[in-house]
């Protein structure tokens, strides 16, 4: 490299999240604090390795076994969607600084006696495979400083989102849904937390009578009709009405919680719990962004919950003064947001610079966040 030449500051953002369709991996260029999205790429779970893991997200005597292949398994699964990624956008491991792997959360645990959360997907294994430096278990050290843990992309979202012109919420719809509200003040304060079930429930039971892994556009929960005994049980669930800081995840909103409610009250049918799951998803973070103490201009959506159109027209329908829209409308795909805050997070990690809110997570201070596995 020729003297004054300036590095590609190039970064690999990798996220697996709750609800376990897909592997999201971008490729993001950093210069003076700004950043361009070079390359994306979505990859598969395999059905077997998806099933495995919803499996491990529920005690069973083989946990220990089960934990360690997966772990080992999804690094390589890890590492093959980057190597693609590098592939299809012609760049070589050693032009990547570093890759940010959010993980597969198997267990998230902060408000136990003793406090933790374990993510999977063999950091030693991506570092190996891929020959690029690859950091993870971004969340332990928030809860080791007494946070939630989660969520930690607040702060990327006040980075890239934050305007003077509007007080914004971002609002990410995976398996769980959470919020980041924005003041629109130079230096104002950021709130945020998971307010409940995004498309975990609705996706859980689509499989279980569908046989497939989303409802498409909220095509079936088109088809029925909210049921309000149903949902009145739902909306009652303490943590959905529970003061933040807080996190959540598979171990309260899945299956069996959903079963449990469903036993208390005559048989339903399947469209119409499907309706009552969306209206549920709706109602949990329209009531989380209307109690909100300053009036919300504008909503601005990312994850895949962004493409369920019904459940887009049920939050509508409830928010009382803001317009929701895409993230895309302010620069970037909902696809693609969680995937690059976990690039910007390796950054910080490497540069030594707190990335934890702890307005946000409850934490005593700002702590660095990320184990790093050098190559």
């Amino acid at each position: 490299m020729a003297d004054g030449a300036t590095r590609r500051e190039i970064y690999i953002g990798l996220m697996s999240g709750t609800s376990l369709d897909a592997v999201d991996t971008v490729a993001i260029e950093f210069c003076n604090n700004q950043f361009s999205l070079l390359g994306a790429l979505s990859t598969e779970i395999p059905g077997q390795l998806r099933k495995q893991i919803i499996a491990l997200c529920a005690p069973a005597n083989n946990e220990l076994e089960l934990a360690g292949a997966l772990d080992y398994q999804l690094g390589e699964l890890f590492s093959e969607a980057i190597l693609q990624l590098l592939d299809q956008q012609q760049l070589s491991p050693d032009q990547i600084t570093a890759v940010g792997s959010h993980g597969q959360t198997i267990r998230h645990r902060p408000d136990a006696t003793h406090p933790f959360t374990i993510q999977i997907g063999s950091a030693a294994v991506m570092a190996q495979r891929t020959g690029i430096t690859t950091i993870a278990d971004f969340r332990s050290r928030d809860i080791a400083a007494g946070g939630e843990g989660a969520p930690l992309v607040p702060a990327f979202h006040a980075l890239l989102f934050d305007s003077e012109q509007e007080q914004r919420c971002i609002l990410n719809i995976g398996g769980i849904a959470n919020l980041t509200f924005l003041s629109g003040k130079a230096g104002g304060a950021v709130s945020g937390f998971d307010c409940g079930p995004g498309n975990l429930l609705m996706n859980a039971w689509c499989e279980r009578h569908l046989q497939q892994p989303y409802d498409i556009d909220g095509q079936w929960a088109r088809t029925g009709c909210v049921v309000q005994p149903l949902l009145e049980r739902l909306l009652q669930e303490r943590y959905i009405k529970r003061s933040p800081p807080k996190s959540t995840g598979r171990e309260l909103f899945n299956i069996s919680w959903l079963d449990q409610h469903l036993e208390r009250l005559p048989s339903i049918p399947p469209q119409d719990v499907q309706a009552t799951l969306c209206e549920l998803t709706a109602s949990s973070i329209a009531m989380a962004i209307n109690r909100h103490p300053s009036a919300i201009s504008a909503v601005y959506v990312c994850g895949g919950g962004a493409h369920n159109k019904q459940l887009m027209q049920r939050l509508k329908q409830r928010l009382e003064t803001a317009s929701i829209h895409s993230s895309k409308k302010i620069g970037l795909d909902p696809d693609w947001v969680e995937a690059c805050a976990f690039a910007w997070l390796a950054r910080q990690t490497l540069k030594g610079a707190t990335s934890n809110l702890p307005e946000v997570t409850g934490a005593q201070h700002p702590v660095i966040l990320g184990a790093i596995h050098p190559v």
